[in-house]
Order: structure tokens, then C-alpha cells, then sequence
């Protein structure tokens, strides 16, 4: 039986307001919550156990699978305090089936990437490597931990973020996908907070493990900003990303029910959700509209999420903006790039806007 974890316990705090009342997995993107494509892609490759390592509104993730009647068995793993990655995929370990020498898959539950898992599997298995990691290559890695590797793929280190030009040895970055031999998951120390990047993997190394890297110049995308988010989702309409939940490549994604006006016009990837009324001449580019949004006339909204229960007054204009749920931006707004609008809140016509206005000044003077 192949097995896996995806771990989902973080809190998703650079994708607030959107993860206030929802783990940063479930959020909708090219229709589906994120986890779902997770999920199909694992099935797809095999995996007939998945444990969920769960934390943060843990029960949520129970809700989104009820009743899931697919050829795939889940369980859940549910950290009562932080354990970092390593941690949780010792706890989640507990609830594997398979033996010491199973190979086990584990996704970080935010992570959008084309790696061939199979592929991965079989890699790890051929090599009957300890670990394997997916490493994938970035044109700027000074933001990112690095993974150098030799001729044959075997990880040399773990080096933390580079501060100068001379430690850039390498673009090589963990990509957030890994195998594990179950026994080598096992050894790991229970009931407390490990790193794998500065625990668990470096002592491996250094203890003659062999752990390899599975470089790749697959798709990848790290889904934890509002931009990397709609980008990611735009990414999967449009096909440069794969999903089996996600058709033919397209140049939208709107629900069956939402009314999008004939001169609108919806590109770049966005997805229009369930029971959305778009307006006259609205432009929506590259952009998440969720749930039971009203866009009025002529509003344009680019490199946006607008969450559900929300509306956009006419002629306003949003770019790479957060509008969390049940909010109201009145006409004539121009929302500047990186503004995150907290759920509930209410902005008057003219209310923002980065050029000023002719309008009368409503105060006598």
C-alpha cells in the first residue's frame, strides 16, 4: 500500500484575511480547495492511505473530506502544539501502516508543482535511499535555504539563506515534496518541534545517510502570498500548471451559476465562483472572485482575491489587492497593490484612491 502525508497545520498568516476563518488548503483556487488537487494528483499516483498532519481548525479539514467516497483512505493527525515539520510528520507517522522499509510521500500542503511523483518514488527506491528530497532550481536563491548536491544527486548540506554573492554555491532549493524510508520517519524525536531542514536532514547527512536530491525543472510555485496565490490559480486555468480536477487550458473559470455580462470581459486565468454577478464592461484579470460577488459596472480587478459575500462598487479598481469576505468597496475606489481589506469592512464611494478627485469636499467650509 503507498502512503503519504500532507502537512497542513500552518496558520497561513501571509494570506490574511483569506485564512482567518479558513486553513490556507481549503481555500478555493482554479475552482477547487487546494488540498483537492493535492489529493487527485497523489491518487494518481498510487497513494491509497493519505494522513492529513492537522493543526490549525483542524476539524475543518474532516468537513472538506465527508463522505469522500474515492479509492483513497485518510486519517487525520492533529498536533495540540507546534511541532514544525518535522514533528508533524513524526506524529502523523503513527497512523502509517506500512513497514520499516516502505517508502512514504509527504507534501507540504502549499505547494503548487508538476513533479512526477511516481517518478520520485521510483528514484528513491532504485537508490534505496534513506530520503529523498525534490530540489527544485530558482534564478534568485538568496531568500531561500540551499541544497547543494554531487555528481550522483547525493545532498552535500543544508545551508541556511545566503547573505553574499560567494555563498550562493548553488540555485538548488527543497521544493517541499519528499520520501521518506518509514524507518528513518520513525527515528524521529517525538512530542516536540523539529526542523527537518536544520534537524532531521543535516544529521543524516552528517551520519553517512543517503539522501538524495530529485532536481527537477518542473513547475513549482510556493502558494503563501495573496500574488503567488492568484497567480498559482491563474496558473492552472490557463494550463502553464496540471491538475486532473482542472479541464482544457482556458482563458477563464466560471461557475455554472455566476452571471458574467456580455461585455465584461474575464482573462488571464481568473476564476469567477459560485452564484457571482459580473457587471457591464468589468474587466477581471488574473484574478480569484469568490462566492456571491457582486462587481458593478465598469470596475476592473487585476491580481486580486476578492473573497466571497463581497461587492465592488462601479468603476473602481483593484490591484493585487486582498478583500476579505462580506465586504463592501464602494464606486470610484482605486485600491493600491499589497492593501488587504479585514472581512466585514466598508469603504464609501471615492473612499481610497491613489489620484484625487473634483468631487465638493461634503464639509462647509
Amino acid at each position: 500500500m503507498q502512503e503519504a502525508i500532507i502537512l497542513v497545520g500552518g496558520k497561513g498568516t501571509r494570506l490574511r484575511p483569506l485564512t482567518n476563518h479558513t486553513p490556507k488548503p481549503l481555500l478555493k483556487v482554479a475552482g477547487s480547495s487546494f488540498i483537492r488537487h493535492q489529493v487527485a494528483k497523489l491518487m494518481d499516483a498510487g497513494v491509497e492511505h493519505l494522513v492529513f498532519a492537522t493543526s490549525y481548525l483542524a476539524g475543518l479539514f474532516e468537513e472538506e473530506f465527508r463522505g469522500f467516497s474515492q479509492d483513497l483512505e485518510i486519517s487525520y493527525a492533529v498536533e495540540e502544539v507546534p511541532l514544525g515539520t518535522g514533528g508533524a510528520i513524526r506524529n502523523a507517522g503513527r497512523l502509517l501502516r506500512g513497514g520499516p522499509e516502505a517508502p512514504v510521500l509527504i507534501l507540504n500542503g502549499d505547494i503548487l508543482s508538476g513533479v512526477d511523483l511516481r517518478g520520485i518514488l521510483a528514484r528513491h527506491e532504485a537508490a534505496e535511499a534513506d530520503v529523498t528530497l525534490h530540489l527544485t532550481r530558482v534564478a534568485d536563491p538568496r531568500a531561500f535555504g540551499l541544497v547543494p548536491t554531487d555528481d550522483s544527486g547525493r545532498v552535500l548540506s543544508f545551508l541556511e539563506k545566503p547573505k553574499t554573492q560567494e555563498e550562493i554555491v548553488t540555485d538548488q532549493i527543497n521544493a517541499g515534496c519528499y520520501v521518506f524510508r518509514r524507518s528513518v520517519l520513525d527515528a524521529i524525536p517525538g512530542g516536540r518541534e523539529v526542523s527537518v531542514e536544520q534537524e532531521t536532514f543535516p544529521r543524516l547527512v552528517a551520519g553517512g545517510g543517503r539522501v538524495l536530491g530529485h532536481v527537477t525543472d518542473d513547475y513549482w510555485r510556493d502558494l503563501g502570498t495573496p500574488l503567488a496565490f492568484v497567480h498559482g490559480s491563474a496558473d492552472l486555468v490557463t494550463g502553464r500548471a496540471a491538475s486532473p480536477l482542472v479541464g482544457p487550458p482556458a482563458e477563464a473559470l466560471i461557475h455554472p451559476t455566476a452571471t458574467v455580462d456580455a461585455t465584461a470581459r474575464v482573462t488571464g486565468g481568473s476564476t469567477i465562483g459560485p452564484h457571482a454577478v459580473i457587471g457591464p464592461r468589468v474587466v477581471v484579470d488574473r484574478s480569484i472572485v469568490g462566492a456571491h460577488v457582486t462587481v458593478a459596472e465598469g470596475a476592473r480587478i487585476r491580481d486580486s482575491v476578492v473573497d466571497h459575500d463581497s461587492s465592488i462598487g462601479s468603476e473602481s479598481f483593484l490591484h493585487e489587492v486582498v478583500v476579505g469576505c462580506h465586504s463592501h468597496v464602494g464606486a470610484q475606489n482605486e485600491l493600491p497593490a499589497q492593501l488587504r481589506l479585514s472581512c466585514g469592512i466598508r469603504i464609501p464611494a471615492q473612499g481610497v484612491r491613489v489620484s484625487g478627485t473634483a468631487a465638493a469636499c461634503p464639509t462647509a467650509h
